[in-house]
Parts: structure tokens; sequence; C-alpha cells
């Protein structure tokens, strides 16, 4: 949570913030996630304006996950981008009182909570695969070895289960054949 009293809602007021903050439980995808307690940076420009407080800043934090083609370990780093407008709470939507905008990012008095809008903006900037190198071959599909490792890996060609039995055939020949 973030103040904003020193703004005084005069609309025009600014203060600039760096600091940094430990990251909460799951932020990030299944594959793909800044580790919980690390370290996140923020840079952030809070501006007072008529509806509220306008929050534009970036977040960079270290990720952690493994590659969705061969499952190797990655470590990357990660930079988002945001803006977003935190309505004062007393504040009427436009348009219909009756209906209230559940969109809108509220301020608690004059409180300001950036998680929601951490997480929407870093998991939104992380690939939806990760991958360790852009070129990664991945792991065979029949028996899982890392192809990276082993580029020239390969199986037998598999027999089709109705050719099986001439399979059996053709070794029993050439066996005859031999002796």
């Amino acid at each position: 949570m973030l103040d904003t009293r020193e703004l005084g809602r005069r609309p025009g007021s600014q203060r600039r913030m760096s600091f940094e903050a430990p990251a909460p439980a799951d932020l990030g995808i299944e594959v793909l996630r800044v580790p919980e307690g690390s370290s996140i940076r923020f840079e952030l420009r809070l501006e007072a304006v008529m509806e509220g407080v306008l929050v534009t800043g970036t977040a960079e934090a270290d990720l952690e996950g493994e590659c969705a083609r061969c499952l190797d370990d990655i470590h990357d780093h990660v930079v988002a981008d945001f803006q977003e407008l935190f309505v004062y709470e007393e504040r009427e939507p436009a348009g219909d009182p009756d209906q209230e905008d559940d969109e809108a990012s509220r301020l608690e008095g004059d409180l300001l909570d950036l998680e929601p809008l951490l997480r929407d903006s870093v998991v939104l900037t992380l690939p939806f695969q990760p991958l360790c190198r852009d070129d990664c071959p991945g792991l065979c599909t029949e028996c899982g070895a890392r192809l990276a490792d082993d580029p020239g890996h390969q199986h037998d060609a598999a027999v089709d289960p109705r050719w099986a039995k001439l399979e059996g055939l053709t070794q029993q020949v050439g066996r005859q054949q031999d002796d």
C-alpha cells in the first residue's frame, strides 16, 4: 500500500518514487514466475488528477521457471510498464450513480494497493511459452530424451501393427536363406 497524502488531492501535483518491495506469492504463470519474497524494483510517478491518482511506472524483477519445450531451468529478468488511474473512494462513477464501475481501481482512503496492477502488468509481459533459447529442439516424443544434448537422436521406424506378422515372416525367410 502506498500513501498518497503528500499529493494533497491537488490536480497537477506529482511525486516520483523509487523503492524495492518483496514479491507476493504466485506472481507469474505456471511455468515462469517471480519467486515469492524476491526483490521487485519500482520506479513510479504518482500524479493527482481530478478523478483520483494516476500511477505510471515500471516494475523490474528476476524470473525463475522452466522451458516449455525441454523443461530446462530458466533464469530471466522482466521489466513491466504500467499506468493506472486510482479513483477517489467518494467519487461517483460517470453516468448512472446506481451502477458502479467494477473495473476502476479505487483508493482506500489515501492508500493505493499496487498488487493487482503489478500482477496484471507482469503476467501480461511474460511469454506464453517461455523457452531456454529460441531454437530449443525440446524432448523426444518417444523416450523423453533432451534433443539439445543429443542432436542426432533417433529411433527405429515403428512397424505398423497390421504388418507386424509379415515382418516376422521376412526375418524367418532371411534366416532360412542364410542357413
